[in-house]
């Protein structure tokens, strides 16, 4: 086992849930050692060209995490994992949200301006498999049109992508989503919450609801509570000065400040920690992926590599 390379505890977590050949098409290659080469990869940020030989065809391992990327399978592994680590009660459900910039290569510039065709899963599904039924299906990956509809914004310093995400309360990330680097991050607080999906592993529906939720002042505004409030989701975000100079200014009228607790606001140092926790992984601090969507893959793929060695 190379440095890095999935131990067999890990792999027997995973093994269940890959996809196996329905007889109809030609054989997988043996997962295992694919995978193994995609999470080398992630990690140190090579070329897929000059990927050891011990992980087979670089482009037999670039083509099954092209397409895992785009069919689900990293998100659906993912929440498999996530699922078992909260039936044993190891989800800490006070989470964090937050963003982080990421400079993009300029080997990630230059995909092509169309849509991707429409995905097709190679191989079957193995029948039976307990919860399969409450994952994430298989979808079209978005992306096309330039830039923009690849997560590519420009900033001062060039081409550059945001990781918006959230985080448990033992730093590991429960959702992401890739946005062009310029992009608020308030715009993308909804969707971050209303990504994450906890299966669970025997009856009921996946959990979506944190206990919890802690914000910096970037969230700070009327829709972010409004949407907190509607879900009656307990949260702690800091009031920013202007908007607390303008209550004031209205008096009466300007109704009671929000809540605010100093000691739940100290645990928000999770994001920030699950955010350094994924740019250990080369492939995710650098951007070189063309295809946002692949970018999303990778980082996925390095939050589970977070989830099973946590």
């Amino acid at each position: 086992m190379g440095r890095g390379d999935l131990t067999d505890a890990e792999w027997e977590r995973l093994r269940l849930f890959l996809p196996v050949s329905n007889g109809r098409c030609g054989r997988w290659r043996d997962h295992r050692q694919v995978i193994n080469g995609i999470l080398h990869r992630v990690r140190t940020g090579i070329q897929w060209r000059d990927l050891p030989e011990r992980f087979g065809p670089w482009k037999t391992v670039y083509e099954r995490h092209r397409l895992w990327s785009g069919d689900g399978t990293w998100e659906r592994l993912l929440q498999q994992v996530q699922a078992a680590a909260d039936a044993a009660g190891e989800i800490d459900w006070d989470i964090s949200v937050d963003s982080t910039v990421v400079r993009a290569h300029q080997h990630a510039a230059g995909a092509r301006t169309d849509p991707p065709a429409a995905f097709r899963l190679k191989g079957g599904r193995k029948g039976g498999t307990p919860g399969r039924d409450a994952l994430a299906e298989p979808r079209r990956p978005p992306g096309g049109g330039g830039a923009g509809g690849e997560g590519l914004g420009r900033s001062r310093g060039g081409f550059t992508s945001k990781l918006h995400l959230s985080a448990d309360g033992r730093c590991r990330p429960l959702s992401l989503i890739v946005t062009p680097g310029q992009r608020a991050d308030c715009t993308q607080f909804k969707p971050v919450l209303e990504k994450i999906r906890v299966p669970r592993l025997g009856r009921g529906r996946p959990r979506k609801k944190p206990d919890s939720l802690a914000a910096d002042k970037a969230y700070s505004n009327g829709p972010c509570r409004e949407y907190l409030r509607r879900r009656s989701i307990r949260h702690t975000i800091p009031e920013k000065t202007d908007s607390q100079a303008a209550r004031l200014r209205k008096g009466p009228r300007g109704g009671r400040p929000p809540g605010f607790d100093e000691e739940r606001y100290k645990k928000r140092n999770t994001v920030e920690r699950a955010i350094n926790r994924l740019k250990q992984s080369r492939a995710v601090a650098t951007r070189y992926d063309k295809r946002g969507y692949v970018f999303l893959g990778t980082a996925t793929a390095a939050s589970l590599v977070i989830w099973l060695r946590t």
